[in-house]
């Protein structure tokens, strides 16, 4: 046997090896993975010009070594303190949201449809997240996480505390508890994407990844403490309401409040609309939405500084936002809106339906397919939610229309198992998660890249309307429409009556 080394990858192979298709076969594995030398090892003193020259003086120790220093050169410039708090930010805003959609059955009863809790749990983010961008300014940070905690905490206390239907009480109670952590996890979500702002492009990776983490460890956490641990549903639920003093913890403890601190007053804003106001241009110039060209920014800047402006009321601060959130929704609310609306209608609506005989499956029960795609998916929305640091893909719509590709083969394999391996239906909403995922950042990165600087705060609250828009949207076509019983009875009526075994 000989060896042949490429880049630090060595391959044996025979020396009776004649076929010159296996030769090149390897010569082009090699130039492909010195071409991933070349990368990592561009930008630093030792670049290559061929990958003939990267073969010769690469090895393991080195490859990871230039890994290591683009690695570091990615993260240049990151707050640990930053990020760490971010991080919580997203993962507990969102982690009380995944709990109760896993608690849904043991909350509602089975005779009770579990569209009431997702409902509950997203139309109050919905309509908070609709209308508060335009005077949530109007209050502190501070109070709003105070805030954020009380409300979430006395939400998930009001789930947890009041009488099980197994006891004969009712659902009122559970779902007011749910409708305030809702509405908690809303304003929570439009209120820290603002915050962004204030700290830089690290931040904004950090809490979508943290937000990607509370799919995983929010359904993670409930299986774990209701089936693994043996706690009951009640123990479990009261223990996660003291997870918002985490939040408390991370924005008063961990997150450096200089860059708060330094940030002026909206009355700079508010002498630009008075003018503007008062010289008749402001309705000329604003429905071209927050994505002005720099000459009319330059130009209001110039104004602001004018000493005889008069203050604006909240009135035309209100219509101001208005009218210039509508350059939003093109670019970037409405994408985001249609990828949660198919990636849901998937999860909801057409992945119970996703069924096969158990022989051809590594189950032993029906009712082991759901929570494995929703484990799955949530696995991708993580992965992608972290990407942001490493990649930026700018094309909303495309991944949009991929997402709906996604919706029109899963439903085309619910109707007649286009797909013959689970596996390929693993990998597809695998690739449900990441393609969600990366439309969420990615949207928010494109605004805060997009947007002038006075007007990214707004932007990036108004934005977070489309997740929920989306879901909320998904929601009802799958209750109205009834797609999953509509599946479930077309695979019955053609003798696949897996769906009724669940």
């Amino acid at each position: 046997m000989s060896v042949a080394g490429f880049g630090g990858i060595y391959v044996e192979f025979s020396k009776d090896v004649r076929d010159a298709s296996d030769y090149v076969l390897v010569v082009q594995i090699r130039k492909i993975w010195c071409s991933i030398i070349i990368w990592f090892k561009s930008g630093t003193s030792n670049e290559y010009g061929s990958w003939e020259e990267a073969a010769k003086q690469s090895s393991p120790s080195s490859s990871w070594a230039m890994f290591r220093a683009r690695l570091n050169a990615v993260f240049a410039g990151a707050d640990v303190r930053v990020c760490t708090a971010f991080w919580l930010f997203g993962l507990i805003n969102n982690v009380l949201y995944v709990i109760i959609l896993s608690a849904a059955l043991d909350l509602v009863g089975p005779d009770v449809p579990k569209a009431i809790v997702l409902l509950a749990d997203i139309v109050p983010s919905f309509v908070i997240k609709l209308c508060a961008p335009y005077f949530i300014h109007l209050v502190p940070y501070s109070f709003r996480i105070l805030l954020f905690a009380a409300v979430s905490s006395w939400g998930m206390l009001l789930i947890a505390l009041a009488p099980p239907y197994t006891d004969g009480g009712t659902i009122t109670a559970k779902m007011a508890g749910v409708v305030l952590a809702s509405l908690s996890s809303g304003i929570g979500e439009l209120s820290f994407l603002g915050l962004t702002h204030y700290y830089g492009p690290f931040s904004q990776a950090a809490w979508g990844s943290g937000t990607g983490a509370a799919g995983l460890i929010g359904a993670g956490y409930y299986s774990i403490t209701t089936t693994s641990i043996g706690l009951s549903v009640k123990t479990s639920l009261l223990a996660s309401s003291f997870l918002p003093l985490v939040m408390v913890m991370g924005f008063f403890l961990v997150l450096p409040r200089g860059p708060l601190r330094k940030t002026g007053s909206p009355q700079h804003r508010d002498e630009n609309l008075a003018y503007e106001e008062e010289h008749g241009d402001i309705l000329d110039r604003e429905d071209r939405g927050l994505l002005a060209t720099p000459e009319e920014r330059s130009t209001t800047s110039v104004r602001s500084s004018n000493p005889t402006m008069k203050s604006t009321t909240w009135q035309t601060r209100f219509v101001h936002d208005l009218r210039r959130s509508r350059g939003l929704i093109y670019p970037y609310i409405l994408p985001l809106m249609l990828v949660y609306f198919a990636e849901y209608l998937i999860n909801q609506s057409v992945a119970p339906t996703l069924l096969f005989p158990l022989y051809k499956t590594p189950f032993t029960e029906y009712r082991s397919f759901y929570p494995t795609y929703a484990t799955i998916y949530q696995l991708g929305v993580f992965i992608s939610r972290s990407s942001l640091p490493f990649i930026r893909i700018p094309y909303l719509y495309t991944m949009g229309a991929l997402q709906c590709l996604n919706l029109l083969l899963l439903i085309l394999q619910a109707l007649n198992t286009i797909f013959p391996s689970i596996y390929i239906v693993f990998v597809l909403i695998f690739w449900v998660g990441v393609l969600g995922g990366l439309v969420y950042v990615n949207t928010y990165a494109n605004v805060s890249d997009d947007v002038p600087e006075e007007e990214r705060e707004f932007a990036l609250g108004a934005v977070s309307v489309s997740d929920s828009a989306g879901i909320m949207l998904s929601g009802l076509v799958g209750v109205v429409g009834g797609v999953e019983e509509g599946l479930c009875a077309w695979q019955v009526g053609r003798g696949k009556d897996w769906c009724r075994r669940l």
